[in-house]
């Protein structure tokens, strides 16, 4: 059985895994004008399917509820049968008369509600086997969704030409959606566990360690997105350095797992010597035993030091959530940013094609690379803010990182291609980053104890702002097809983007507004 320090470890692997493979819908814009087509449904249509996806979320909350109850590892395996019948159905059924439009809403909103079951575990895992660095432990975990749509597409591209001539590349993708999470969830069955935590010094070491790594498989996405061909890398090759490089954080657990099991040998030995020669040195084994009390105290005090700030934090659920102002404030930042990134990235299908591009995935990979950077980029702040012993605010975080989001949308106003690639990144990057801190800002504003409850119910806010952003693109794009389900040019997103730009602005005002309430939290001294 694991020690403690390992197993926490590998709990972290198997949230990242997890995390990895948790956003089998950001590759529906891949797929999505192909999907119209075999459907024949409109663009309006067609984006109530990307809302599908999110109006899941609206009932996450269960996974905070049953995490309550039922162990992990169950909470995370349902989320993933929830993808398997979700797609699963529509990979089987899709070009059949009697798989309805009705009937893939149904089965996308299944399969998004799946998403929050395994979210939420990768959550409360990072939270409670790293209280001391639970904002660090999230953020590396979350960072990896980022690269869920690189490794759908990368995984898509490299199958047998048998296979990718046999299905569509709707089939394709709707195949992978439903069994590469599931199988990739029992793989990290046994890692899904809280662990007692007997320790709580800070483990310098691994957290670098997985830094570096992080960083590798970062830039390894990038390369495969932008310039793979260029230095002479096959896809198959590039696909297989991905994979070493996500199978890489296994071995800061094995690592870990090699020496305790050499401290507790070389404890042994050392309790036999202490033995054999009590009689000769009693003053050496009284002086060693001394320091050892020492430093045992200091880690207590230090562990007491951390509960009574966890302690005195305000602790919300419930229906007094709904009545904080704080709680609206977040709600509608969150949504006027970060859900309105994502409502951009849904879209990424048609803004290429509109703009003559003639394959998204490229336009999606690039996204999902600087989603990963975006994503991590707050795990770097934490690490390095909280060893000089000080706390960035996450609100403030947020406001700084929804400003450039809001100039890209403007940006994208331009025709030209190499402003539509920049726009995509830094929305990308700032989405991602808005996404992974928010998981912590929940925590910071509204407490612990509720956490799986408290974030399923902010996260309520993506199908809201899925369906009101989604729903306007979508109209403004069929009053520019003119009566057509396509539509060519610049024109087809300009109005859009204007309102999205002006939205985002709005988004960032709100978040400021939160800050200015809460910025007692900002700056303060961690215990030390």
């Amino acid at each position: 059985m694991s020690s403690p320090s390992s197993a926490h470890w590998l709990s972290l692997v198997g949230s990242v895994w997890l995390q990895t493979i948790n956003g089998p819908n950001a590759d529906f814009p891949v797929y999505s004008s192909q999907l119209k087509e075999i459907k024949g449904i409109s663009q309006v249509r067609l984006n109530f399917l990307a809302f599908a996806s999110d109006a899941g979320k609206l009932f996450g909350w269960f996974a905070g509820v049953a995490a309550l109850h039922i162990p992990l590892w169950v909470v995370a395996l349902t989320g993933a049968a929830f993808g398997l019948v979700g797609y699963g159905v529509q990979f089987l059924f899709l070009e059949k008369p009697g798989l309805a439009y009705w009937h893939l809403f149904l089965l996308t909103s299944l399969a998004g509600n799946g998403i929050c079951w395994i979210n939420t575990v990768c959550y409360l895992l990072c939270i409670k086997n790293f209280p001391s660095d639970s904002r660090v432990a999230v953020s590396l975990a979350t960072s990896y969704l980022g690269l869920s749509a690189k490794l759908y597409t990368t995984v898509a591209e490299t199958l047998p030409r048998a296979a990718r001539a046999r299905y569509s590349t709707t089939k394709v993708y709707l195949l992978l959606n439903a069994v590469v999470p599931m199988v990739v969830t029992l793989v990290a069955v046994p890692s899904l566990r809280v662990v007692e935590l007997k320790d709580r010094k800070r483990t310098e070491a691994p957290f670098l360690a997985m830094f570096a790594i992080t960083l590798a498989t970062g830039a390894c996405a990038i390369v495969g997105s932008v310039g793979a061909k260029s230095i002479g890398l096959s896809t198959r090759e590039h696909m297989v350095s991905f994979f070493v490089l996500l199978a890489l954080p296994l071995l800061i657990p094995v690592v870990l797992k090699v020496r305790e099991s050499m401290a507790k040998i070389r404890e042994t030995k050392w309790e036999n010597r202490v033995h054999d020669h009590d009689s000769d040195g009693p003053e050496t084994a009284v002086s060693v035993s001394v320091v050892e009390l020492e430093a045992e105290d200091k880690q207590e005090e230090q562990g007491q030091e951390l509960e009574q700030q966890r302690s005195s934090q305000e602790e919300v659920g419930g229906l007094r959530l709904l009545r904080k102002l704080d709680f609206w404030l977040y709600f509608f930042s969150y949504m006027f940013s970060g859900t309105l990134g994502l409502v951009f990235l849904n879209n990424l299908g048609q803004i290429a094609e509109s703009r003559g591009l003639a394959d998204a995935s490229t336009l999606v990979s690039l996204s999902s690379s600087f989603g990963f950077f975006g994503r991590l980029l707050p795990a770097f702040l934490d690490y390095y803010t909280a060893k000089s012993g000080y706390s960035l605010s996450r609100t403030a975080s947020m406001a700084s990182l929804m400003a450039p989001m809001s100039g890209a949308f403007f940006l994208l106003l331009h025709p030209r291609d190499m402003f539509l690639y920049a726009s995509t990144a830094v929305v990308g990057t700032c989405t991602g980053a808005i996404t992974s801190v928010a998981a912590s800002a929940t925590n910071e504003l509204f407490g612990t104890k509720n956490f799986g409850v408290n974030h399923n119910v902010v996260v309520a806010n993506i199908p809201l702002g899925s369906l009101c952003f989604g729903y306007l693109a979508a109209y403004l794009y069929q009053r520019g097809a003119r009566g057509g389900n396509r539509c060519m040019g610049a024109a087809c997103y300009r109005d859009t983007f204007v309102l999205w730009g002006a939205t985002c602005a709005l988004g960032t005002a709100l978040c400021a507004v939160l800050y200015a309430r809460s910025r007692r939290s900002a700056g303060r001294r961690l215990p030390r």
